[in-house]
């Protein structure tokens, strides 16, 4: 072998050696690299709990914390403006009850918000637990599931009573005695997305605004109503709007 070829077998198989070795110290330094710690879900226990977390959701006493996964935490009077809203973002410790009578329920017992790195209490439960919008899993299996198929066909949903049915929520504009105003309802489509009709909402629980909010993501879901009196048969031919109700819940199933 010739000393110009020994000399660039030498040069490639100490390339080949640092590439190596690069390598190996790139990765230790990825793996170094410090990565932001997820928020830690608790493990819920019956009795009282503690857990830490921020507020992402808030509306009326109801409150979603990721920490309490597959929890609501109800917060029950002592709330300044008596919305859980106010709490939304903010890093809290909650000291919270749990009964197998209310499976999703956590009661909060107490509060406290971190504010320039100190802990304060901002509530203190002051009210017995009266739930009386909560509806847990056993009261929607009673709920019918509906099944329109066409506006013309009342007999469809007259004397229901309280049912569930899958649908998109939006907002339109009506006018009465000559003022406008914003009505939500229902939009119904049958499996190829033809509208088949409208359900005109008079009115949601807190409970079902809540669940609304957790629901941002999806633009159709479950509505669990309580349906009220039917639109006459002119207008609902001419509109497609079928009846009035009131949603007492929204979710995926």
């Amino acid at each position: 072998m010739s000393f110009r070829k020994w000399l660039s077998i030498l040069g490639l198989s100490l390339l080949l050696v640092l590439f190596l070795v690069g390598g190996n110290i790139s990765c230790q330094k990825k793996a170094e690299k410090p990565v932001a710690p997820a928020e830690e879900e608790k493990t819920i226990k019956e009795g009282m709990n503690e857990l830490e977390g921020v507020a992402k959701i808030g509306y009326g006493k109801y409150l979603y914390v990721p920490a309490a996964q597959g929890f609501d935490v109800v917060v029950l009077g002592g709330v300044e403006s008596g919305d859980a809203s106010v709490l939304v973002g903010k890093e809290m410790k909650i000291r919270g009850e749990f009964s197998r009578q209310r499976p999703s329920i956590l009661l909060a017992d107490s509060i406290d918000v971190k504010e320039r790195g100190q802990w304060r209490n901002i509530y203190t439960r002051t009210a017995e637990p009266v739930l009386d919008d909560y509806l847990d899993l056993r009261e929607r299996e009673n709920f019918q599931t509906l099944k329109i198929s066409s506006f013309n066909k009342p007999e469809e949903w007259e004397g229901k009573g309280k049912a569930k049915i899958f649908g998109k929520l939006e907002k339109t504009t009506v006018t009465e005695a000559g003022q406008q105003k914003e009505m939500n309802i229902i939009v119904l489509s049958d499996d190829k997305g033809k509208e088949i009709g409208k359900i005109i909402v008079d009115g949601f629980t807190d409970y079902a605004l809540y669940y609304i909010k957790k629901l941002v993501l999806f633009d159709k879901f479950w509505f669990y109503l309580n349906i009220k009196d039917t639109i006459d048969r002119k207008v609902r031919t001419k509109t497609h709007e079928l009846f009035h109700a009131d949603v007492l819940f929204a979710g995926l199933f």
